[in-house]
């Protein structure tokens, strides 16, 4: 039924111009305690915890869905960074990311931040989620939606994808040191500084050597004569690489979804058997496991208790407003016209996947409640579908991107 609902969703919402996680959210919503929930509450349990194995089941669908789509994030990562354009990517990225988290903290002046804090009840762990909600920027969604759009080819579209690219290196290693100041479930130190530290390290590490060493050991352990898996089916091996660098993760004490995302920049496609075993992983994780995650995000929503639409409509406001207006002035800064600066801020104000996997995993760890839970989810989705019209809407009338 969720597989079901979240293709469902995501059809209309293509159909309707805008990002399938939109679609695929809201069909788990449908099925929640939101909609369904609220006027048959007897259906809704019965589809959700009508069975003691159903938690379990969706909780193990959950934790596959998310490394798949950490591990597309990642292939997507390192195809998308090219020569050409980078003064204007460094400059967006470093002002793009600084000032929005910078104004997050500014906000929590008038925040009440005890209201919204999870069961792990540390307060410098919810202020660098709040931050880091302020500044993410989604590289699946906004690809995806550049590529409907058959832009994904053009200048614009490379310093989008090249700023989203170093935006979301700097999300992961913070959300690291998050999880690992509250002793997540993901590890078992303590919250200190000591471990705040090493979890930075640990994660600067592991990203730096991935980048740099990994692709080349793969490409090495790909042609050796010994490696029968690969020879067996170079999807399996693919596979087989992504959830060795997850266990590998989770054995240092850093999140498994981080080993996945690595794994994608490590295997990502360089050649056509390459191109045809991502197709292939691509095609049924998005078919199955990835909406499914989605769709779980939406199930776990729940708009009637709780949900303050006021207080939302202003983190909304101020997040955009703190975030494209920053994108702004450094495309500005860095030489783009006006014109180019309202689209790049516009892109890259959209928050989209990153913003939910940022939300659910810190939620997961009892940093946030559910109530800004289904805020941060909410302002995902909201960016994510006024980026979707804003360039689409460019597109449409034949004007310039930049």
């Amino acid at each position: 039924m969720l597989i079901a609902a979240a293709q469902g969703g995501g059809f209309l919402a293509a159909q309707l111009r805008q990002p399938r996680v939109v679609g695929e959210i809201l069909g788990g919503l449908v099925l929640g305690p939101t909609v369904l929930g609220a006027i048959a509450p007897e259906w809704s349990s019965w589809i959700v915890s009508g069975r003691a194995v159903t938690p379990t089941v969706l909780g193990a669908a959950y934790q596959a869905g998310i490394l798949f789509l950490m591990f597309a994030s990642g292939a997507e990562m390192r195809r998308a960074y090219q020569p050409g354009e980078r003064r204007v990517a460094m400059t967006v990225t470093i002002i793009g990311t600084l000032l929005p988290f910078a104004a997050g903290l500014l906000a929590l002046r008038w925040f009440d931040a005890a209201r919204f804090m999870g069961s792990a009840q540390s307060k410098t762990a919810f202020v660098l989620t709040f931050g880091s909600a302020m500044a993410v920027t989604s590289i699946p969604v906004i690809s995806r939606i550049m590529f409907d759009l058959k832009i994904l080819d053009t200048s614009f579209s490379r310093i989008v994808l090249s700023s989203a690219v170093l935006e979301d290196l700097i999300l992961w290693a913070v959300l690291a040191v998050v999880l690992g100041l509250v002793g997540s479930s993901y590890e078992s130190s303590a919250g200190t500084v000591q471990s705040a530290v090493y979890h930075l390290a640990i994660t600067l590490a592991l990203f730096a050597v991935g980048i740099v060493f990994g692709p080349r050991a793969f490409a090495w352990v790909t042609r050796s004569r010994w490696n029968i898996i690969h020879r067996s089916s170079p999807v399996a091996f693919r596979l087989v690489v992504m959830l060795t660098l997850s266990a590998l993760s989770l054995l240092i004490g850093v999140a498994p979804l981080f080993g996945a995302f690595i794994a994608g920049i490590i295997t990502a496609p360089t050649d056509a058997e390459g191109e045809q075993a991502h197709a292939a992983i691509r095609q049924v994780s998005f078919a199955s496991l990835v909406p499914l995650y989605f769709a779980i995000v939406g199930l776990r929503l729940d708009l009637t208790r709780g949900f303050e639409v006021v207080l939302f409509l202003g983190l909304l406001a101020w997040a955009s407003a703190a975030k494209a207006g920053s994108v702004y002035a450094g495309a500005r800064l860095a030489g783009e016209s006006a014109n180019g600066a309202r689209n790049l801020a516009v892109a890259l104000n959209c928050r989209g996947g990153p913003g939910i996997v940022l939300a659910s995993v810190t939620f997961d760890a009892g940093i946030i409640n559910s109530g800004f839970y289904a805020m941060l989810v909410l302002l995902a989705l909201v960016t994510s579908i006024a980026a979707g019209s804003w360039l689409e809407a460019v597109v449409r009338r034949g004007a310039a991107l930049r």
